[in-house]
């Protein structure tokens, strides 16, 4: 995993959650929605039911650290298999047709790969919530492969919140025979899960906000935005806030540090192209995103990962006007809402804080720790390419 070259036909997310989220419904949604949007789904089983329904038991084994080194191998292993089959199949329908004499269309032109999309039930990092940072390295040495290669090798991480948290009426009424955490154990795992995959650059967090079918609709439009399929946007909220305290930042489970490098490179007149380096640890993932310009706003048109090379590669066409951002994110879970805190090289004072909502009227719960200045939502002086720019404002 984590070679992008063995991933560039197919696409592999996580649904992930506390106890009681709405997960398996959630996986009947998305089999539902995006076969008919022409992909092939590939579901990938919670490797724990798989060893467990087995009979392999933590109680069996020799002791839990033994069961979890048996779990994450298996998944590890399920995950390349899978990857290499899902390769097969993005391409199986072109080489059964040109065995047939069949080949290209009468027009000529290519149909192409299919859309093959792996849904993990539960992802590597879930093991994270039940090990503790040195087990899980420990294990990850005998796998000879890295945190960031992991992260690395989903698209995107979608986390369902249990109803034990703001829904807690209904936690337990589904698969009540099975159910053995209480509400607040249930909250508790939520949260470890939660803090395992902040990491991830596209991690989602689904709250129960507006009800089950409104959270369904959540997951179903963030996957979506992930593979680049038409949604309506979602709300972003900006803020100008007093620089934090980051000492205390950095203590918080639910807050994620990662450093960022962002270069804008030259592109035509109605694209705006920009790259960045991302790493939390040792190592560094890198990103293209690209937006259309039209009637003066930016539209997510894309945004696709890349090698080392191909990042450096683009480096010799930065755009010589702007300048290279640098910035340390804190990824902030809190009461229900991903927040992004950024702090700027270029600021000492002050920092800008983002929240993605659900719905624009959705009320926001600020952390009490952060100093709002005011709300610089869709104020072009604190666009990242205004910032950017070697003459423009810099200390607005």
């Amino acid at each position: 995993m984590g070679d992008m070259e063995n991933r560039r036909h197919f696409r592999k997310i996580v649904v992930t959650g506390g106890p009681c989220a709405g997960k398996t419904t959630g996986l009947t949604w998305i089999q539902n929605t995006f076969e008919k949007m022409g992909y092939t789904i590939l579901f990938l089983q919670e490797p724990a039911t798989e060893m467990m329904t087995a009979g392999v038991t933590p109680s069996r084994c020799s002791s839990p650290l033994a069961y979890q080194e048996f779990q994450m191998k298996l998944q590890y292993e399920k995950e390349k298999i899978f990857e290499r089959a899902a390769e097969d199949i993005a391409y199986a329908h072109l080489e059964k047709d040109g065995g047939e004499g069949g080949g290209a269309d009468p027009e000529g032109s290519d149909p192409g790969p299919r859309k093959v999309l792996i849904v993990c039930d539960r992802g590597f990092f879930d093991n994270c919530a039940y090990m503790t940072g040195d087990e899980f390295r420990q294990v990850l040495g005998k796998l000879n492969v890295t945190e960031e290669e992991l992260l690395e090798s989903y698209d995107g991480v979608f986390h369902l919140e249990t109803t034990a948290k703001r829904a807690s009426f209904f936690y337990g009424t589904a698969n009540n025979a099975v159910r053995t955490e209480t509400p607040e154990e249930a909250a508790a795992l939520d949260d470890r899960l939660i803090a395992a995959w902040s990491a991830h650059p596209h991690f989602r967090l689904i709250e129960n906000l507006n009800g089950f079918e409104n959270k369904m609709r959540h997951l179903i439009a963030e996957i979506a935005v992930c593979l680049g399929e038409p949604v309506p946007p979602e709300v972003r909220r900006r803020y100008l806030i007093d620089y934090p305290d980051t000492a205390m930042l950095d203590k918080l489970d639910e807050c994620q540090r990662v450093e960022i490098r962002q270069t804008y490179v030259l592109s035509p007149d109605n694209t705006e192209i920009r790259i960045r380096s991302q790493k939390s640890g040792k190592d560094s993932m890198y990103y293209e995103t690209k937006n259309i310009l039209s009637g003066g706003k930016r539209l997510l048109d894309s945004e696709q990962r890349l090698s080392a090379r191909a990042y450096h590669d683009r480096l010799k066409n930065a755009d010589p006007g702007k300048r290279t951002l640098t910035k340390h994110r804190y990824r902030l879970n809190w009461k229900g809402h991903s927040f992004a805190i950024d702090l700027y090289e270029i600021w000492k004072d002050r920092a800008l804080l983002e929240v993605s909502l659900w719905d624009e009227n959705q009320t926001i719960e600020f952390p009490p720790f952060l100093k709002i200045l005011k709300d610089v939502t869709g104020d072009e002086r604190y666009e990242i390419s205004t910032l950017a720019r070697k003459d423009g404002p810099g200390e607005v």
